[in-house]
């Protein structure tokens, strides 16, 4: 069956028939991390390594992340599905008891994700209701025995047995 979208809350939930991962975007700012949570992250080129997060223009975060060069994007992991609500939250309880460190550039990581990358900001991409920050990878860690956080249909989720794709 196809619905023709009407409305923004079609939109919305036919993008969300398409899973996606759950990243921490933050940011050593002046008083203590500024960050969001994000489903928007993908990587873009191997070489040189760009990834890239949207985050949209309404966002009261984005001028505070627009004002450093280094953050840091966290892959949540299963189990971090708190963490993922708790980053949605008003931006003075984001990250109250959330186990954290800052590299020297002033990318904030989140313990405990599947991945971590250090990211510097290249450049601002302007998409209609949204800024798409392309981002270049300066370091990464991979935890392997650690599987993603999943959203799908407005609803944390976690990975199936997984099936050979042949």
């Amino acid at each position: 069956m196809t619905v023709v979208i009407s409305e923004a809350r079609d939109l919305r939930r036919a993008f969300g028939a398409f899973p996606t991962g759950v990243v921490a975007v933050a940011a050593l700012g002046s008083r203590g991390p500024v960050g969001i949570a994000a489903s928007s992250f993908t990587s873009v080129s191997l070489a040189p390594p760009i990834v890239s997060v949207n985050i949209a223009r309404t966002s009261k975060t984005l001028p505070s992340l627009r004002q450093r060069r280094y953050w840091g994007v966290s892959v949540l992991a299963e189990g971090q599905e708190v963490l993922g609500r708790q980053l949605s939250l008003d931006a003075d309880q984001r990250f109250a008891g959330v186990d954290w460190r800052a590299t020297e550039s002033g990318a904030v990581l989140l313990s405990g994700a599947a991945a971590a990358f250090t990211v510097r900001v290249d450049t601002f991409v302007s998409a209609g209701d949204h800024e798409i920050a392309l981002l270049h990878v300066e370091d990464v860690q991979f935890n392997a025995s650690a599987s993603p956080l999943v959203f799908h249909a407005s609803r944390f989720r976690q990975l199936g047995v997984a099936r050979r794709a042949d």
